[in-house]
């Protein structure tokens, strides 16, 4: 984006397009998504929004719905299981790999080690993940004496106490409006890496639901790895295998659609939220959380997708490429698909 917008076509400087990208962090949804909208709003005002998000969306969607009809078609099929087989251990060590980066970013301080290893904890007994992101803003707000009338810190942690409130429910059967709410409640709170997209996948539509397998959202997770576009087309895979096309439509819609609210919302407040210091201590807080989910949730696919001492070895050696000599993932996964496809056909 920034070689096309700010270089190519200087459609900005690259101060703004920085203010853009540090905005971007600071509100819940796919960073890449909203900081194409983002430009598309600087470029060409409402309209312009709505095109940007569109195209940036859409393109991959179709992608993803095109894979779905075939893995729905064929998923059965000896091939397409070998496949499977090899791709799932290198998306664990993609994910891994996702980890590693993010957490010797996010984890600065001591202190914010130790809200890491409360909320890995936390995650790990069952407590609901939008109410360890709530507590560990809050934590991180109070623990930087921010004062009370700043209203950015109470404001995020408020929406997700709010989100926590609404979240515990009972298992729904299926059915395509239950399936927007669910999208829509995690495009609206989740923040931090689309990988952690996961853990919240992994808790409504798995374990609260019962909706999806650990091996389907493993496969939605391989068919995000290898597609172009934003992770959170995942949602348009899982969409398709639930209601097939128009379930496909409504999942997309629902987790892209706070992007566009939040982005519109948030547009004329990017130079103060980036200098905002309550907005950083909520930030440093939701990030560490962030993390610590995404580590139990790949705890747990890990031991769905490492099966056997060849999946191990795979995993093992994707995290050492990735980590240590940064080969592209797509290569990863691409070596993953033969292998597996090979030890099938054996």
């Amino acid at each position: 984006m920034e070689e096309e917008v700010v270089r190519r076509r200087r459609w900005l400087t690259r101060e703004q397009f920085l203010d853009y990208l540090g905005a971007t962090n600071l509100i819940p949804g796919p960073n890449s998504t909203e900081l194409a909208i983002h430009i598309g709003h600087a470029r060409a005002g409402w309209p312009g929004l709505l095109v940007a998000g569109a195209s940036f969306i859409l393109p991959a969607a179709v992608v993803v719905t095109a894979i779905a009809w075939a893995y729905v078609k064929f998923g059965a099929l000896p091939a397409t299981a070998g496949v499977l087989y090899g791709v799932k251990p290198v998306v664990i060590a993609v994910i891994v790999q996702a980890l590693w980066g993010l957490g010797r970013t996010a984890l600065k301080t001591r202190g914010l080690v130790v809200l890491g290893a409360v909320a890995t904890a936390a995650a790990a007994t069952g407590v609901h993940e939008l109410a360890i992101l709530a507590l560990a803003g809050a934590t991180m707000a109070v623990a930087r004496g921010i004062h009370e009338n700043s209203r950015v810190a109470p404001a995020a942690v408020g929406m997700a106490g709010a989100a926590v409130g609404g979240a515990a429910a009972a298992a729904t059967p299926f059915g395509l409006w239950p399936l927007f709410a669910v999208f829509l409640k995690i495009g609206a709170v989740l923040f931090g890496s689309g990988y952690v997209l996961l853990a919240f996948l992994r808790a409504d539509l798995v374990e609260r639901l019962g909706w999806l397998t650990e091996h389907q959202l493993l496969d939605a997770v391989a068919v995000g790895q290898i597609t172009p576009g934003p992770v959170f087309t995942t949602a348009t895979f899982i969409g398709y295998l639930l209601g097939r096309t128009p379930g496909a439509a409504v999942a997309t819609i629902g987790i892209f659609l706070p992007a566009f609210v939040f982005v519109a919302l948030s547009g004329p407040l990017v130079p103060r939220l980036r200098r905002s210091p309550t907005a950083g201590a909520v930030l440093d807080g939701v990030n560490v959380a962030s993390l610590a989910l995404m580590a139990v949730v790949t705890w747990e696919l890990g031991r769905a997708a490492l099966i056997d001492p060849l999946t191990v070895v795979m995993a093992a050696l994707g995290v050492l490429l990735l980590v240590h000599l940064r080969v592209n993932s797509a290569w990863l996964v691409l070596g993953g698909a033969v292998i597996g496809l090979a030890s099938r056909h054996g």
